[in-house]
């Protein structure tokens, strides 16, 4: 059955924002011809959209300029903004219309995630709007004065951005020197210097995993599995809002945590901050890590002076 023409335009708009298909591609996932593709682009052009095109034949749609950013400016939901607002909507009792239209809304703004302006302090919005122009234009760049946490210096990084993590917090690329995909903190960037360079490594551009403490992997190294009394539980859910999908309720106020990883590094912190409050049950894996981690701690503190 065909769709009627209004729902038809309505999907062509979120097909465009962040387009890759053809206008053929488009036609043939709406089921319809490209003349109808090309007419809908021109009504929403004369509607005050902005709608660009990547290379010939593949157009786009800006969330930066027109219509759709006056639209963006008042949608923005981070990840775990949106479990906790869906949360919010499950404790309404009853399986009334109103709750089930709040939940559907949600999820469709949710699903959105591209109709989603800057929201950040202001010296970032810089970094990320440069950040947002390169991966629209398949740009390279160079993160200036990148602090790396992991190698404890403060170096420029070139790489080929291709998206970003909820919230703008993080964004992924594809680093020249190493080969490799990156997780790459925004707050750490100096400043986004856009190359006079194309992509050349798209088909290596790559997402990995993320798992509840916002570590990155190519696949997930264990689990963590943590018995948590009432103030663990709390602060954990407070820091860490996802962590509650893996959280049940035990008995005698005890809490139950079990959740793959993809690096031990995140929950180790979490333990050591609260370890009179936590109990690890699991995996080995994180044991040892949580022991040699210890070890670590307490050759170094036999060097502190007091």
């Amino acid at each position: 059955m065909e769709l009627p023409k209004i729902e038809k335009l309505l999907r062509l708009i979120r097909l465009l924002v962040g387009n890759r298909r053809t206008t053929r591609e488009l036609a043939e996932f709406l089921e319809c011809d490209q003349r109808t593709i090309q007419r809908y682009i021109v009504a929403l052009k004369d509607a005050g959209f902005v709608v660009e095109y990547r290379r010939k034949g593949v157009p786009f749609m800006s969330t930066q300029k027109g219509s759709l950013k006056d639209i963006s400016d008042l949608v923005h939901f981070s990840e775990e903004e949106a479990y906790l607002l869906h949360r919010a909507i499950d404790s309404i009792d009853g399986t009334n219309v109103i709750k089930q239209n709040l939940k559907k809304k949600l999820y469709n703004i949710y699903n959105y995630p591209w109709l989603a302006d800057v929201v950040l302090k202001p010296e970032l919005s810089r970094v990320v709007h440069n950040l947002i122009t390169a991966i629209d234009d398949r740009n390279r760049v160079k993160l200036k004065g990148y602090h790396s946490a992991n190698s404890n210096t403060v170096t420029d990084r070139e790489i080929e951005p291709f998206c970003f993590t909820t919230n703008y917090e993080q964004v992924w690329g594809y680093e020249i020197s190493t080969g490799k995909n990156k997780l790459f903190k925004v707050a750490r960037i100096k400043s986004v210097e856009i190359l006079d360079r194309e992509w050349e490594y798209e088909a290596k551009h790559a997402q990995t995993k993320i798992d509840v403490f916002r570590n990155s992997g190519k696949t997930y190294i264990g689990k963590a599995i943590l018995e948590l009394n009432v103030r663990a539980y709390d602060l954990l859910v407070e820091e860490y809002p996802l962590a509650d999908k893996y959280i049940t309720n035990t008995e005698n106020n005890k809490f139950l945590f079990e959740a793959e990883v993809c690096s031990y590094e995140g929950v180790c912190r979490f333990v050591l901050g609260l370890f009179e409050d936590v109990t690890v049950k699991g995996d080995e894996g994180l044991k040892h890590f949580i022991d040699k981690k210890i070890e670590a701690i307490n050759l170094k503190r036999q060097k502190f002076t007091y």
